[in-house]
């Protein structure tokens, strides 16, 4: 249904401007001379001056011209907005006045009209702290907008658990399963309610659309002053907001602008009508770390260690409460705790006897065991610069004598990996084919000191160790050093 908002104080007031048009008519037909004077009352005819809401807009030959563009608003109207009341929000009076000739301009007024009068429809208005903010067609779909805001930032089943337990007694929530999480409330953040009010149709809203317009919320002005140290990437970051947002809200600046001290940068943003507050609880399956113990012996060679326990980390069920607000956790407190498997220490030996770099001259056998498969000197057309020593019963490898290792790594003209030591006192070893080191470059070594294992890298026929001794750059026989 809809309706003029013209009561019976306004009839009367038609009929009274009607009686003085009138009688100012009838005054200007009596003291008239001529024929004129006697003209016909039935020549008169009648035109009416049209206000909205008190303003004059124009004047027709017939009301009904403008009621049937309200109706057929209010028609087209209520086929968009099913089962609302319609009515017209404007208040329309019409004073008639009768005239000789009719001047009433029906197209001009009626035009006047479409652009002046509003459709007001019943709808329900959404207020946040007293305030209408958004109106929307039934409180159903207010009521689907507050549940669509919630389901930004909460799973659908979850608050279905949650307004299920709302909805019976209060009873106590059994412990939470390992890495559960269950809410415990889920609120706006500032006091909502609903309301029916009669407003402009354009005001209406689909729920969809109120989300946004909720959630984008109004224009909130700031500036921020440049300090010393400044740059714009620190003053966006430290303002949750990119590099780009900044110099799309200060036109003349750029990535590679110079601050100045006390220069004002506009960080306007937008502010959200409400947000919504995530009460929860949440239990997580987490790591303990290990620890790490370190114990001297002075028998052990400083620099090398041992692992005499590998340490392994344990495990816990924390829970917590945790509260958010637009999905971002403000306050976080463990609530329980127990421990699920305790961590396992890892314990290292730690080596601190002081080791001399300077070798004795006499060399140790560099393996355990084992026999000479081929002797420095010529073999297969070319020199054979060392010995090589195969079938040990132990496939370590070991320092000839005490020295710095001043290589130890992979060699690419052949030797595959190789380690050399600088016995400090004119001779260097070389050592090669292993198949892994136990020492780096730079590491002081003792004689007899593991240093890698017996392998078949690089260019070779089987698992053997070269050897190779040099005296003050030169290469020797190491059958003259070597003390078996």
């Amino acid at each position: 249904m809809f309706f003029l908002n013209r009561n019976s104080n306004t009839k009367r007031l038609l009929m009274l401007k009607t009686t003085v048009a009138a009688t100012v008519a009838a005054s200007i037909i009596a003291f008239s001379s001529g024929p004129v004077a006697l003209a016909d009352s039935s020549k008169l005819t009648t035109i009416y001056h049209v206000y909205v809401n008190g303003t004059y807009i124009g004047n027709v030959n017939d009301k009904e011209v403008v009621d049937k563009v309200v109706a057929e608003k209010i028609g087209t109207m209520k086929e968009l907005l099913k089962h609302r009341n319609l009515k017209l929000g404007s208040q329309v009076q019409y004073i008639p006045e009768q005239v000789f000739r009719s001047t009433g301009n029906n197209n001009e007024t009626i035009q006047n009209f479409k652009n002046t009068f509003q459709i007001h429809a019943e709808a329900a208005a959404l207020f946040i702290d007293g305030k209408p903010v958004a109106f929307l067609e039934t409180k159903a779909d207010v009521e689907e907008v507050i549940r669509q805001m919630k389901l930004q930032y909460v799973p659908e089943d979850q608050l279905q658990a949650l307004e299920a337990r709302q909805a019976l007694p209060e009873t106590e929530l059994p412990p939470l399963k390992e890495n559960e999480t269950r809410l415990l409330d889920v609120r706006l953040s500032k006091n909502v309610s609903i309301e029916e009010q009669n407003v402009e149709i354009e005001k209406l809203m689909s729920p969809e659309q109120a989300v946004t317009f909720l959630r984008n919320g109004s224009i909130e002005e700031k500036k921020y002053v440049v300090q010393a140290g400044d740059v714009l990437e620190t003053i966006a970051h430290r303002n949750g907001m990119n590099l780009a947002d900044i110099i799309g809200l200060n036109p003349g600046l750029t990535a590679d602008s110079l601050l100045q001290i006390g220069q004002e940068i506009n960080i306007t943003a937008t502010q959200p009508f409400v947000e919504v507050i995530v009460e929860k609880e949440a239990n997580q399956v987490e790591a303990i770390p290990y620890s790490k113990e370190v114990t001297e012996d002075a028998s052990i060679p400083k620099g090398q260690t041992i692992e005499k326990q590998q340490g392994q980390n344990g495990s816990r069920s924390v829970t917590y409460l945790i509260s958010e607000q637009n999905g971002v956790t403000v306050k976080k407190d463990q609530t329980s705790e127990q421990i699920l498997q305790q961590p396992v220490k890892n314990i290292v030996i730690k080596g601190t006897k002081a080791i001399p770099s300077r070798g004795d001259g006499s060399l140790a056998w560099p393996a355990v065991g084992g026999y000479i498969s081929s002797q420095m000197g010529p073999r297969w057309g070319r020199m054979h610069k060392g010995i090589d020593i195969a079938r040990p019963s132990d496939k370590t490898i070991k320092a000839a004598d005490n020295g710095v290792v001043v290589s130890a790594g992979w060699d690419s003209g052949g030797y595959g990996n190789k380690v050399i030591i600088d016995h400090q006192n004119g001779l260097r070893t070389l050592y090669a084919h292993m198949s892994s080191l136990n020492v780096t470059a730079g590491q002081t070594v003792s004689k007899g000191q593991a240093i890698g294992i017996m392998g078949a890298t690089g260019n070779v026929t089987g698992v053997h160790l070269h050897f190779e001794v040099f005296k003050n750059g030169g290469q020797v026989d190491p059958m003259n050093y070597l003390n078996r």
